[in-house]
C-alpha cells in the first residue's frame, strides 16, 4: 500500500463569478522514502492540490469529489479534529515565502515551541530542547541565541531553514515543499535542496516537491506529475519524463529551458496564455496553445493512456502514433523485386559465353564418369 494515494481529486473555488475548477481529476501515489515532483506553470493547480491534501483551503474552496488516503485512512470528509492530528504529525508543509509564513511579532523560539506543543505531548522545556536540536540539524549556528531572535533578524536562507526545522520538528511521514527555493539565490537554493535530501535519508520521510523549476525535479524527484489547467497531463519516472516526454505540454516545457545543446540559441517559449478555469473547454485544455492540435483535440478531452508501467500521458498524439504503428504492422511489406542486371560489355559477353561452355563440358564429363 502506498503511503499517500490521491485518486480523481476535484477541488473548486465558488466565487461570485462562478465555480473555478482549480483541480480536475488529479491522481497519484507516493511511496515511503520517495520524492514526487509536481510541476507546471502558475495557475496549473499545483499548490491547490497540496492544500487539498492538508485541507487548508480558503473559505471559498471545497473538495468536490475524489479520495485522499494516508496509510489507508480516508482524509476527505475526516473533519477538522482528525485533520489536526494529521497536520504536523504525519504531513507537514513548507510554504513558498518564509517571511509571510513566520509571524514577525513573535520570536523564532516561540513559534517553534508552539508548533511542537500543539502536535506532540512534549512540555515547554522538552519543546525548547527539540526546537534547539532541529535548528542545529538544519545547519543554523548558535541555535539558543537564534531562538530569542525575530524573523527579520535572519536572512532569506536562514528563514527557510527555520521553516524546514518547524516542519520536521514532529517527524512527519510526508513533507510537502511548496516552491521552497523560489525566493532564494542559486547558492542558497542548492544548500536547501541538499539539506532536504540529507534529512530525507536520515528520517526516511517522503517528499512532495511542488515547483516550476525542472532543474529542481531532475535533481530531487523519483516520479514527476506534470499539471496543466488543474489536471495532470503526464506522469512517470523522472527518466521517462525527461527522455521520453509524450505530451505536447511537457515537450514545450522542456524546450523552454536552456541546455548545453542550446547555448547561444533562442529559447522556444510556449505561446499563448493559460485557459480560464471558469470556462473549461470540452476538449484538451492545452489544444489552443498546441502546434500539433487536431480536430479531435478541440472536441474531446483525451483519456489517460498507459505508455508503459512507469509512464502515463493524456494526449491524442499517442493514440495517433499507436494507430499508425498498428497500421504499419498490419500492412504487409511489398515483395522486393530483383534489381535488373547492368548490360555486359562486349568483352564481358565473350567471357560469359566461354564460362558457360566450360561449365557444360564439365557436367558432361561428370555424367560419363558416372556411367562408367
Amino acid at each position: 500500500m502506498a503511503l499517500l494515494e490521491v485518486t480523481d481529486l476535484h477541488t473548486s473555488f465558488f466565487t461570485d463569478a462562478g465555480e473555478v475548477k482549480a483541480v480536475n481529476g488529479v491522481s497519484f501515489a507516493l511511496e515511503r522514502g520517495k520524492t514526487l515532483g509536481i510541476v507546471g506553470e502558475s495557475g496549473s493547480g499545483k499548490s491547490v492540490t497540496a492544500y487539498s491534501i492538508m485541507q487548508i483551503l480558503a473559505s471559498t474552496g471545497k473538495i468536490v469529489s475524489g479520495s485522499i488516503k494516508l496509510d489507508g485512512q480516508e482524509l476527505v470528509g475526516a473533519g477538522e479534529k482528525a485533520m489536526r492530528d494529521v497536520r504536523g504529525n504525519k504531513i507537514s508543509i513548507i510554504f513558498q515565502d518564509p517571511m509571510t509564513s513566520l509571524n514577525p511579532t513573535y520570536t523564532i523560539g516561540h513559534q517553534l515551541i508552539e508548533a511542537i506543543t500543539l502536535h506532540t505531548n512534549r512540555n515547554k522545556q522538552e519543546a525548547w530542547d527539540r526546537a534547539v536540536e532541529m535548528l542545529r540539524l538544519v545547519g543554523i549556528n548558535e541555535p539558543e541565541k537564534r531562538m530569542k531572535q525575530y524573523p527579520h533578524e535572519h536572512s532569506g536562507g536562514m528563514r527557510q531553514r527555520i521553516m524546514i526545522a518547524m516542519a520536521l520538528a514532529c517527524e512527519p511521514d510526508i513533507l510537502i515543499a511548496d516552491e521552497p527555493t523560489t525566493a532564494l539565490d542559486v547558492t542558497i537554493q542548492a544548500q536547501i535542496l541538499e539539506l532536504m535530501q540529507k534529512l530525507q535519508e536520515e528520517m526516511g520521510m517522503a517528499i512532495i516537491m511542488i515547483t516550476h523549476d525542472l532543474g529542481v525535479v531532475a535533481q530531487m524527484c523519483d516520479e514527476i506529475v506534470v499539471m496543466y489547467a488543474g489536471s495532470y497531463c503526464e506522469r512517470g519516472t523522472a527518466e521517462e519524463i525527461f527522455y521520453n516526454p509524450r505530451h505536447e505540454y511537457t515537450k514545450g516545457l522542456l524546450r523552454s529551458i536552456p541546455t548545453m545543446d542550446t547555448m547561444g540559441q533562442k529559447l522556444q517559449p510556449i505561446t499563448g496564455t493559460p485557459i480560464d478555469l471558469l470556462n473549461l473547454p470540452a476538449g484538451c485544455p492545452f489544444a489552443p496553445r498546441c502546434d500539433n492540435a487536431m480536430k479531435i483535440c478541440i472536441r474531446q478531452a483525451p483519456e489517460s493512456m498507459v505508455i508503459n508501467d512507469d509512464h502515463k500521458a493524456s494526449c491524442w498524439m499517442n493514440v495517433k502514433d499507436l494507430f499508425e504503428a498498428q497500421q504499419a504492422e498490419a500492412t504487409p511489406e511489398p515483395k522486393a523485386t530483383p534489381e535488373p542486371k547492368a548490360p555486359l560489355a562486349p568483352e564481358d559477353v565473350v567471357d560469359e559465353i566461354f564460362a558457360q561452355e566450360v561449365a557444360a563440358a564439365e557436367r558432361g564429363a561428370a555424367q560419363e564418369g558416372g556411367e562408367a
